[in-house]
């Protein structure tokens, strides 16, 4: 069944948040703090492995760099776009509309947890290319595989962040839906160079949300979304 993977990912990210609320309630909030900065430093770290995994080549002896022009054209691209469609501010938006429905108003971290959340476990590769797997062939084991880490992920930020971290399952069921769907009719269109590219700079931008877990909001990881975009013209014009 196509799409069934994003459903199984959904309900996996709703009960690892519904778990961390409750595992919140016992833990301090000098442990909070601690947990939130050893969360930003994994996500940096996952990130980070998961861009130099395909930017560094062994060729010759000696290691040597690719996809450099793509990475910086897509990024300058994708935020350039980004920010004139303020994504960053929408998602903020629908953060606080979520908010006042759960009548959470006095919980200070909902919109900072649910952004953040949401941008980790949205724009890695296994999102993408999990998704994309399912809307070509129905094979869903590699988002079953997610919702397994994405449930540890998300009982970890939950106890952190609180209730925000728990409705990240609402972009999680939108974003790897649409990519699902997006993928069966278009298939024939999506090759490995394309799935690579975008998990590329997706694990670039899971760096950028590490830094702002761990740092404070450095980067405006919303506005920079539309990077993935760009990797998907780029091979369709020129490859």
């Amino acid at each position: 069944m196509t799409g069934l993977g994003t459903i199984i990912n959904t309900a996996a990210v709703a009960a690892g948040g519904l778990l961390g609320l409750k595992l919140k309630n016992g833990i301090k909030k000098n442990m909070q703090d601690v947990m939130m900065q050893a969360c930003g430093v994994a996500t940096i770290f996952i990130g980070g492995s998961g861009a130099l995994s395909k930017m560094l080549v062994f060729q010759d002896g000696r290691f040597e760099t690719q996809g450099t022009m793509l990475l910086i054209f897509s990024l300058v691209a994708g935020s350039l776009l980004g920010e004139w469609i303020n994504i960053e501010k929408k998602m903020d938006v629908l953060g606080e509309k979520i908010k006042k429905t759960v009548k959470a108003e006095n919980d200070n971290l909902f919109v900072e947890g649910f952004v953040n959340v949401s941008l980790i476990i949205c724009v890695g590769a296994m999102a993408i290319v999990g998704s994309i797997q399912d809307g070509i062939s129905g094979d869903y084991s590699l988002l079953t595989a997610k919702a397994i880490l994405d449930f540890v992920i998300v009982v970890v930020f939950a106890a952190a962040y609180g209730a925000g971290a728990v409705f990240s399952a609402v972009p999680v069921f939108l974003y790897q839906g649409a990519i699902t769907l997006a993928a069966a009719f278009l298939g024939s269109f999506v090759s490995n160079v394309i799935v690579s590219d975008l998990s590329f700079v997706g694990s670039v931008l899971i760096f950028c949300v590490g830094v702002n877990i761990g740092f404070g909001r450095k980067f405006k990881v919303g506005n920079m979304l539309p990077a993935l975009i760009v990797p998907i013209i780029y091979n369709l014009i020129w490859k």
